[in-house]
């Protein structure tokens, strides 16, 4: 393939325990073959690096890319490549990884860039996904936390009017609390536990509710309402046309999105399931890049 005639980005996506990379091509920002690899055993900033050249190489097979895209969690100085995560991945700590890797692909630094990976889940869902097309858009991401993204016109805007600092919602004061004490894993499992008086992973609740179970089928009930009712209140000012729902517990829609629908009829703001899945923030990672060149 020549880059002249479909030009290709590697991308990246680096999570807590995997990292995963592809190319994209810019007609329909589509996803080549998707390869995944463990963290490395030996947490040092060079096998972190090797890993990342051994991913590119895999991913690539010959075809020739303009440089790499990588959708990256936070703390990061996304414009110089440079991490500051202390907690996650503390080997990377002060590292400029942009530096590392194109030295290890014969690449200029420039060539190498990086978004918030919460921003690329969203920014793969406009350019590819739920939300093609549409003019304001709010992704959130739920899981073990929440994670947000909006979109006006197919850019992500991280202030402005309804938009939280950076575009995280996460800790936006909500109901005495904040709003991930409400919508997320945590806020699921409390409330089955509340009933039932034990323990169990959303997975397990949700294979119960499938089956009937009056407890779970209410948890999720309950969970879809009380999204409904956040997605009112703390998007009233943003004013999104759509809002769509990526992460894990998105898996189990059919258990709560009816909920989340009654709780917004008379507003304007349509709610969708991502389509991409887990591979949303490779195809947003090759949308930053083909939207920047």
């Amino acid at each position: 393939m020549s880059s002249d005639v479909d030009p290709c980005v590697l991308v990246y996506d680096v999570g807590g325990s995997h990292i995963s990379a592809a190319v994209c091509r810019k007609r329909g920002y589509q996803l080549g073959e998707v390869v995944r690899a463990n963290l490395p055993e030996e947490q040092t900033s060079d096998a972190f690096l090797e890993v990342l050249r051994s991913l590119g190489v895999k991913a690539m097979e010959g075809a020739r890319v303009e440089g790499a895209e990588f959708a990256m969690p936070g703390p990061f100085d996304y414009e110089r490549g440079i991490s500051w995560m202390e907690h996650k991945m503390p080997y990377l700590y002060g590292v400029h990884v942009s530096e590392g890797l194109a030295a290890r692909f014969g690449w200029k630094p420039e060539q190498v860039r990086f978004l918030n990976d919460a921003a690329a889940y969203l920014l793969g869902e406009v350019g590819a996904g739920a939300a093609q097309g549409v003019q304001r858009v709010v992704c959130f991401t739920l899981g073990t936390g929440v994670g947000s993204g909006f979109a006006v016109d197919g850019r992500v805007v991280t202030e402005g009017k309804g938009v939280p600092a950076g575009g995280e919602i996460w800790n936006a004061p909500y109901e005495g609390g904040i709003v991930e004490d409400q919508i997320s894993t945590r806020a699921l499992k409390r409330a089955y536990a509340e009933r039932k008086g034990q323990e169990r992973e959303v997975a397990s609740i949700a294979h119960y509710a499938m089956g009937g179970d009056p407890d779970a089928v209410a948890v999720f009930h309950g969970f879809g309402k009380t999204l409904g009712i956040a997605i009112r209140k703390l998007l009233a000012d943003f004013a999104p046309d759509v809002v769509v729902l990526g992460g894990g517990i998105s898996r189990s829609a059919a258990l709560f999105l009816d909920d989340v629908k009654a709780e917004l009829a008379g507003t304007q703001i349509e709610v969708r399931i991502a389509e991409l899945g887990d591979n949303a923030p490779l195809a947003g990672a090759g949308v930053a890049w083909f939207r920047s060149v």
